[in-house]
């Protein structure tokens, strides 16, 4: 997709007071004179993606931003010496507050997605563009607004819900009660339902876009993390049988490879270029804080434990050494480098490991992968140890050992699992194929496991039940400390 930003409304959360300002614009694009054309209303909607990818002058959202939210501050992750951040420490230790700014900064971003949005909803009914064209810009901008509230829902329990653009800056007016959890994925539910009628693939400079099986696929994790095992599994399955060519790679680390990107277990990503909009730190700047060079300096993103993360996997799972990496050939010297820990690998472009701003590699929201273990995880919790739950670990676990996915193999297959067996081999899997994806802390907090898990990290151990949700900004606080109380013990 081509990379447009379009600011039509930064956030429905940021609030400018000003007094005596009188400045005559000489240039100012308004809603009136610029939702006219279809281009228009297509340039609306790529700047609803780039919400998810672009942010200048901050690292975006899920280029790193939210890193800090689901993983750093979950047990496998943590900061290394480079992450000078008091704010990001905090969050690895578990100590944060809610003056953290990366609290609020993941607050803006999401909100600001949301507002971007419900712009474009609101206005492209407007324009020119052809009824079909309108309805799937609409869609697909319900999709990602339904997206950025389950983060959020996860993350805050209930927010507030914005559905419309502000018609007035003024404070009062700007104002929003936090909803209920219940109503905020009533919400959601109702903009992935809409989604459901997107176009199932696209080609050229569209691959990359929302389709109807991304819908169906984050309403599967929707229902999961509702524990509506029912509905959980009719939507992975109609991701699974619905036609819509998904499928494991066969080659674990090709999901990493910037030349495979949107390939076939790709079912929603959001897509990184080089240097984006002449920002490098708008991107995904992964490599650049998970590699510092040939050096025992460690880099600000690290595994906590050596022992607990790395060690863990069996000699075969090839997921160990896709997701880390303990050595590299420097390109300078020819010499192999041992590193004092294992690295994160995923977002490493080995080729160009020179220029980190360059990394050009995906991040996956949803992956074939992540769509098998929640049918199987639905099934357990509903039927119990089936045959059919057994079967869909199974072939992620064959890719892993890079064995004939659809063909059992009793080295590798697990066979004859009581559920709570099968419930802890599922729990297991997740964490060795989703490492630096933003799953683990969602995972934890939906297990109800979060402060037993993360205890087991020795330099983690101020856990407690409150960490199972983020506190409300405090700078949101302050505008609306009525309507947006704070959560427990913050």
């Amino acid at each position: 997709m081509k990379k447009i930003i379009l600011t039509l409304i930064l956030s429905a959360g940021l609030f400018v007071s000003c007094t005596e300002l009188e400045v005559a614009p000489t240039s100012f694009v308004t809603k009136e004179n610029f939702f006219i054309t279809q281009d228009d209303a297509i340039a609306s909607v790529t700047s609803v993606y780039a919400s998810l990818s672009l942010d200048p002058g901050e690292q975006s959202l899920f280029g790193r931003n939210l890193y800090f939210l689901t993983d750093m501050a979950s047990d496998y992750a943590a900061a290394g010496v480079s992450a000078t951040n008091p704010q990001v420490r905090a969050l690895s230790s578990l100590t944060h507050d809610a003056t953290s700014d990366r609290v609020q900064v993941a607050w803006r971003q999401i909100y600001a997605g949301i507002n971007r949005a419900n712009v474009a909803i609101d206005n492209i009914p407007k324009t020119a563009a052809t009824d079909v064209i309108k309805t799937r810009l609409i869609n697909e901008a319900k999709f990602i607004r339904a997206l950025l509230y389950f983060q959020a829902v996860r993350l805050w329990g209930g927010v507030p819900i914005v559905l419309h653009e502000p018609t007035s800056i003024q404070v009062e007016s700007l104002k929003s009660n936090r909803a209920t959890v219940d109503q905020v994925y009533t919400q959601i539910i109702s903009d992935l339902t809409d989604a459901e009628a997107l176009p199932s693939t696209y080609t050229g400079t569209n691959v990359g876009r929302a389709t109807s099986g991304a819908a169906k696929a984050i309403l599967a994790k929707v229902y999961l993390t509702k524990k509506d095992w029912p509905n959980a599994i009719l939507k992975a399955k109609e991701v699974i049988n619905g036609g819509f060519g998904y499928a494991l790679f066969e080659n674990f680390a090709d999901i990493f490879d910037k030349t495979k990107k949107n390939g076939k277990e790709h079912i929603f990503s959001v897509q990184f270029e080089p240097n984006q909009a002449g920002n490098g730190s708008s991107g995904n700047v992964f490599q650049g804080t998970s590699f510092t060079g040939f050096t025992a300096t460690e880099p600000a993103d690290i595994i906590s434990d050596v022992a607990l993360f790395y060690d863990i996997y069996a000699t075969g799972d090839t997921r160990r050494d896709a997701s880390y990496v303990k050595q590299l050939v420097n390109p300078a010297t020819g010499a192999l480098y041992t590193f004092p820990k294992p690295l994160f690998k995923k977002y490493l472009d080995l080729n160009n490991l020179a220029t980190p701003s360059n990394v050009a590699i995906n991040f996956p929201i949803i992956r074939y992968a992540d769509i098998l273990l929640s049918l199987a995880e639905a099934i357990n919790e509903k039927d119990g140890a089936t045959l059919e739950a057994h079967e869909l670990v199974n072939q992620v676990r064959r890719r892993a050992f890079a064995k004939p996915i659809q063909t059992p193999n009793v080295t590798v297959d697990l066979v004859g699992l009581t559920t709570v067996q099968l419930r802890e081999a599922i729990r297991e899997e997740r964490k060795k194929e989703f490492v630096q994806e933003g799953q683990r802390w969602f995972d934890l907090v939906r297990w109800g496991t979060l402060v037993t898990e993360v205890k087991k990290v020795t330099a983690k151990n101020s856990v407690s039940e409150r960490n199972n949700l983020y506190p409300i900004p405090q700078s949101e606080r302050n505008i609306d400390p009525i309507g947006l109380p704070q959560n427990p013990n913050y």
